[in-house]
């Protein structure tokens, strides 16, 4: 049998969904599931799975946690979460609107990224999706800047050695728009 490194998830959760109108994004249904039931689900046998944004009931099992700066952006989101993050060996980093996410996502990014300092999800157009990613703990906590506020998570991110997994179909979309959200149910 073989050994497979434990690993944890984080889910970014936070954000004001303005071109939604301000709606509590990762409670929106698709299929049946809210889009954060479909990220932590995604997650299986990640331990712990953080959640980084406002704590939302039914999510038993999950660590809540908050930037220090609330709304400061992705990068001091990440930062949050890592400091929920004991010794698990690799990270799995996921936004909390991806309607497509599936634990076969996981499982090839979590393979991949064993080469490695981080494996990102690409979609068809050849776009890094950082939000749908996996890391290195060590890897990841050595790329934070010291100021994580406002940081670009590209700009944080891009000097690792990053191998790209393509793609399914649907595993990259998100839902930014009312028209994306009409896309998916």
């Amino acid at each position: 049998m073989t050994h497979r490194p434990r690993f944890a998830g984080i889910v970014l959760a936070g954000g004001s969904a303005r071109r939604l109108s301000g709606v509590d994004k990762p409670e929106l249904r698709v299929g049946g599931m809210s889009l954060l039931g479909r990220a932590v689900e995604a997650l299986a046998g990640a331990d712990p799975v953080v959640v980084c944004g406002p704590p939302r009931p039914g999510y038993d099992g999950v660590v809540w946690t908050r930037e220090e700066v609330p709304g400061a952006g992705p990068v001091a989101a990440l930062a949050a979460g890592l400091r929920s993050i004991r010794d698990a060996e690799f990270v799995v980093l996921l936004a909390a609107d991806l309607p497509g996410i599936r634990c076969s996502t996981v499982d090839r990014l979590r393979s991949t990224v064993e080469n490695t300092d981080g494996a990102v999800l690409v979609d068809a157009a050849g776009e890094r999706q950082w939000l749908v990613s996996a890391w290195r703990t060590v890897a990841l906590r050595q790329a934070m800047p010291e100021r994580p506020e406002h940081a670009s998570l590209r700009r944080t991110l891009g000097g690792l050695r990053i191998s790209e997994v393509a793609a399914e179909p649907g595993e990259s979309d998100d839902i930014d728009t009312p028209e994306d959200l009409e896309k998916h149910r």
